[in-house]
């Protein structure tokens, strides 16, 4: 006799969701949150991830594969051209939308512009209030409000991913509009992103922290070999700035900038890699990189 199918049994589902947003709206920080290790950078500068990441979230009856954006802006460059190219190409292919805005700034124009975009789409769109933990009760229900207003969400959730509280209630949610599939990726994998590009973007988090404000769209890291030796990784890493004045700030009074971000980073690296690293840091100057068709290329964007 066959088994007799469950018919409250919930189907498995497995699908694509994304955050979204104007810039520094928590989206990375969240990201990470949820999904308990560190894989999209993080820093307070606007704009600062550049890749696609892809994180996925195992669950006994669900699988959810986020896919890290970078934050839609108004170009300034032709990089910024291809970083909100990559945002909209990124949209069409996910079944979910988590449209983040923090709840300690009012509601702006780039985020109605955002909510514009999104109405366009197949994918379910949440709005998930971030930062919750930066506001008391009263500014909540204030922003939660004005969200409501800005445009026809499935559901509105208000998280803080720096306290954990509601991260858990989200992923419900999320969960909850993936399509029922069998699963899209095996149990132990966290990442679809090859190692070196995890490793720049590590380097490149610890470069950001403390430097000036124009400097963090100037810098691309690199990273040309991770050679096994014994127990320990080697790896060479070059970063790229667009002019001398920037290099001399990167690499601060005799190297002294250069050395704490080499420490800083390796600790973030030995730890995503579980070893010893040997890390190998030289700044260079690629002129105007950001503007360069063929220099974006050579620094993979």
């Amino acid at each position: 006799m066959s088994p007799v199918q469950d018919p409250e049994a919930r189907p498995y589902r497995a699908g694509f969701g994304c955050f979204v947003g104007r810039p520094n709206a928590g989206k990375s920080t969240l990201t990470n949150a949820i999904v308990g290790t560190k894989i999209a950078i993080t820093s307070n500068k606007p704009q600062t991830t550049r890749h696609v990441i892809r994180a996925v979230l195992h669950r006994p009856e669900s699988q959810l594969v986020l896919v890290d954006t970078p934050g839609l802006h108004r170009p300034r460059t032709l990089l910024g051209e291809r970083l909100n190219d990559l945002v909209r190409s990124t949209w069409t292919e996910v079944d979910v939308i988590g449209l983040c805005i923090p709840a300690d700034e009012p509601v702006g124009r780039g985020d109605r512009f955002i909510t514009g975009e999104l109405a366009e789409l197949k994918a379910t769109v949440l709005a998930v209030v971030t930062k919750t933990d930066l506001v008391d009760k009263r500014r909540l229900a204030e922003q939660l409000l004005a969200v409501s207003k800005m445009g026809e969400f499935a559901e509105i959730v208000p998280v803080s991913a720096v306290s954990g509280h509601q991260v858990d209630t989200l992923v419900d949610v999320m969960t909850k509009y993936l399509p029922p599939s069998p699963q899209l990726y095996p149990d132990d994998m966290l990442t679809d992103d090859p190692e070196q590009v995890l490793v720049a973007e590590l380097i490149r988090e610890a470069a950001l922290e403390g430097v000036r404000d124009e400097l963090p769209h100037s810098i691309a890291v690199v990273v040309e070999e991770m050679i096994p030796e014994g127990q320990v990784m080697k790896i060479y890493a070059d970063l790229y700035v667009e002019r001398p004045s920037q290099k001399a700030i990167v690499l601060g009074h005799k190297a002294s900038r250069l050395k704490e971000v080499g420490t800083n980073a390796r600790k973030q690296i030995e730890e995503l890699l579980g070893g010893r690293v040997y890390l190998d840091l030289h700044v260079r100057v690629a002129k105007d990189w950001q503007r360069d068709p063929r220099q974006l290329r050579k620094l993979g964007f």
